[in-house]
Formats: structure tokens, sequence, C-alpha cells
């Protein structure tokens, strides 16, 4: 649990075990479908976390993505992936449409970006790619919410071997 101002924040994995199983099943079916690319979903996942203010999520998934061989200085550019040369355009669309859903225009996301991204992705890989998103930010928002502690389950998750304390 984590304190703030004096004040203690819930622990929803204590307070909501069963939903908190449902969630992580979901984001295993979500990485075990076998239509994405871990290391295209890491880099989703830290620019969602970046974008959502939850430094425990970004906190697990540098060390995962780490630990899954990503090179440390595409790690730095991810928060200005649009300037950065170390993305390929597969990449690129990916980070666009998380950027889109993660903060939803009114307008929705455009046909321009839509279309960016169908030019990279089947429609198996994008589907997926559209849950990667939902998935992220649904686990940025609750730990956000709490507070959880960026790192707490490093060691039962095996994320202390990426070199990051």
């Amino acid at each position: 649990m984590s304190h703030t101002n004096g004040q203690s924040r819930l622990n929803f994995i204590e307070q909501s075990p069963d939903l908190v199983k449902k969630l992580q099943d979901f984001s295993m079916a979500i990485a075990n479908s076998g239509h994405g690319e871990p290391q295209l979903f890491h880099l989703v996942d830290i620019r969602a976390s970046q974008m959502n203010g939850c430094t425990t999520c970004l906190d697990m998934h540098v060390k995962e993505a780490k630990l899954h061989g990503e090179r440390e200085l595409r790690l730095y550019h991810v928060a200005v992936w649009r300037e950065s040369p170390l993305f390929t355009p597969k990449e690129r669309a990916a980070l666009a449409l998380t950027e889109a859903l993660t903060k939803i225009a009114p307008t929705g996301v455009s046909d321009e970006l839509y279309a960016e991204v169908r030019e990279q992705f089947s429609e198996k890989e994008l589907s997926t790619l559209i849950f990667r998103v939902v998935g992220i930010n649904a686990w940025n928002r609750v730990n956000v919410a709490c507070r959880t502690t960026p790192g707490a389950r490093d060691q039962a998750l095996g994320l202390d071997k990426a070199g990051l304390a």
C-alpha cells in the first residue's frame, strides 16, 4: 500500500483478487495470441504508461523490455519517438495508434491514422494491438488510482534481473 500525505491508498490486489485475475488473464491472452511482436508490445506499454503517468507500469515494462533484449537507447527515445530515427514504420504506426487510443480525441481515430496503421498490420494483428492498448490503459488506471509502488514486485516477477534498480 502506498502512502501520500499521510493517507494510504487501497491495495487493489487484496481487495479485488478475482478482478485482478481476470485482467491478468486478459493481458496474458493478448500476449499469447501469436498475433503481436513482444518488442512492439513493450513499446506500446511504455508509451501508454508515460502518457498516463503510471510510474508502476512504466517501471515494469521498461525492465521487461530490457530483459527481452530491447536496446536502452530506444527505451530512452520512446517519449520522443516522432523525432527519433530509431523506430520502424510499423513501430511508429503502433505508437501513433497507442497515443490516439490512450488520449482519445473528440473526433476519435482519424481515417489517416487508421489507413497508416492498416498498411503496417494485418487485420488480426491490428485487432490484437487495439486490445493491447486497452489492456495497458486498464492497468495504468488501476495503478494510478491506487498509487502502487513502482518496483515493489520486481523480485517476484524476476524484473530485478534487468539491472535497472
